[in-house]
């Protein structure tokens, strides 16, 4: 068995290249798992501020994490956005980029542009600015009463099943046209014979677009639906902004619970640090099915 020496000019490449490693390594080290192993050992105590000592069983936040219903509500509702507004917006961003990537159409960058102008609007903004349109006195109810829609004001944010849908669609306008750029720049890579080969064997546009766009696009939509997945499961800022959780919690994503357990309602560090576990348990589960359902190599 051969063993492969370094000289020394290349043991000095090698030695130089860990030596400016090292520093982003440590900082990495530091700012990033050191946290995440305090925050197990915290998920592992109980009490109040700093009077915190371990829990009796240990496991007692996580063994909570079954009975409190609260959780279990925020955890459904987080499970309704993930259902329905993912595969959604990942269908529409498909759709969108195809569109927008024929060479014929006109004003190609004014749309692409247009529909991607949403990802640089704050997501604080954003959310007040849906829940001004959606209130009671908003430009949505008088533009549905003028057109004979509807004869009282809908409470859209006070109902359960309306709060849940102005989440949904505030997720849809704001992050569809972010998933879009990445088709459209995995698109540029797809040979276009493609679809000369698909036209003149008589595909129409619907099936150029099931089985020669989306076949050779799934690298990327595997990545935008982990991306997608992991964002859904943290989601905060629209729960937090739109509904603030309301009406009884009906709306509420588990972010948000997890930092209402946080800083109010009788904070309880040691359990919240439990629930951002949970979450991180989930994210690493669904991202790994869907590596395994996706990357089916032969």
């Amino acid at each position: 068995m051969s063993t492969v020496t370094l000289s020394v000019p290349e043991r000095r490449r090698s030695l130089t290249g860990w030596v400016f490693l090292l520093p982003a390594a440590l900082l990495i080290a530091w700012m990033s798992f050191w946290p995440m192993i305090q925050a197990f050992v915290l998920s592992l105590k109980t009490g109040r501020g700093t009077r915190l000592e371990l829990a009796d069983p240990w496991w007692y936040n996580y063994q909570r994490l079954f009975d409190d219903a609260i959780f279990h509500t925020t955890l459904v509702n987080t499970a309704i956005y993930l259902v329905v507004q993912v595969p959604l917006m990942l269908l529409l961003a498909l759709i969108l980029a195809t569109l927008l990537n024929d060479p014929k159409l006109r004003l190609r960058g004014l749309w692409r542009t247009a529909i991607f102008l949403p990802c640089a609007v704050s997501l604080v903004s954003y959310s007040l600015v849906f829940r001004t349109l959606f209130s009671t006195d908003g430009m949505v109810n008088d533009a549905l009463k003028g057109l004979g829609l509807i004869d009282h004001p809908v409470n859209w944010l006070g109902q359960p099943g309306t709060a849940r849908f102005v989440i949904i669609l505030g997720l849809l306008w704001r992050w569809t046209g972010y998933n879009m750029v990445f088709y459209l720049a995995a698109l540029q890579n797809v040979e276009p014979t493609t679809f000369e080969a698909a036209r003149i064997d008589g595909a129409g546009p619907v099936k150029t677009f099931l089985f020669v766009t989306v076949p050779q696009l799934k690298p990327m939509i595997l990545l935008t639906a982990i991306m997608s997945t992991n964002g859904t499961l943290q989601l905060f800022d629209e729960s937090y902004n739109l509904t603030q959780g309301g009406p009884a919690y009906s709306s509420m994503s588990m972010a948000h619970y997890l930092y209402e357990t946080s800083f109010h309602k009788n904070p309880n560090f040691g359990y919240a640090a439990a629930l951002s576990y949970a979450i991180l348990l989930m994210v690493a589960v669904l991202a790994a099915v869907q590596m395994k359902v996706g990357d089916r190599r032969d």
